[in-house]
């Protein structure tokens, strides 16, 4: 016939039983936080006293930039990319997911005002994006469709809660030490 099997059923049970493994490692060493990728950041800069609304609404945006950048660039979003993988948990390419930011005022009795942007992916949404990057690597497209969602989920957040950071800025809240955590949640549709 032109193909030989010597060895092949070997090869092929070795094959499958590396991805046995591999998975069985992933459902044992899974915690409830391996489905999530942050990003946190502080500012620390007080603003002026005589420093106007505006300025410092400003602020508090600009601190929830830096996280959505430091989530958007950390290794945790790789790990939730490769979840897209053949032999990953997504591997029907279909995942819900939520985005979410968080300000904290730290030198303030105010509460932390958080907001929350729903999200799907399907597997239509990985062919559209292999057709725009040109590759045709799972992890790679879930990557560049992971970060688009990320951004558009932290806008949108960030319009709900502008309204209560409008509030804080009233009540002088923003005064002293601001942080943002931006975090993205990922999970299996089934």
């Amino acid at each position: 016939m032109g193909y030989s099997t010597k060895g092949g059923g070997r090869e092929s049970d070795r094959i499958l039983d590396s991805i046995d493994r591999a998975r069985s490692r992933n459902e044992f060493s899974a915690s409830p936080f391996d489905r999530q990728a942050s990003g946190r950041d502080l500012n620390t800069e007080v603003p002026g006293l005589d420093a106007m609304q505006s300025e410092r609404i400003r602020r508090v945006f600009k601190t929830v930039e830096t996280a959505y950048v430091a989530c958007a660039q950390s290794p945790e979003i790789r790990k939730l990319a490769a979840r897209f993988q053949s032999i990953g948990d997504l591997n029907e390419h279909q995942a819900r997911g939520d985005v979410s930011v968080t300000i904290q005022y730290l030198d303030h009795d105010r509460y932390d005002d958080i907001g929350m942007a729903p999200f799907e992916i399907s597997a239509e949404d990985l062919d559209e994006e292999k057709k725009t990057s040109g590759t045709n690597r799972a992890d790679a497209n879930g990557l560049r469709i992971l970060r688009t969602r990320l951004r558009d989920g932290v806008q949108s957040a960030f319009a709900k809660l502008e309204p209560r950071v409008r509030d804080a800025v009233r009540e002088r809240a923003d005064i002293g030490h601001v942080a943002a955590v931006v975090t993205v949640d990922l999970r299996s549709v089934s």
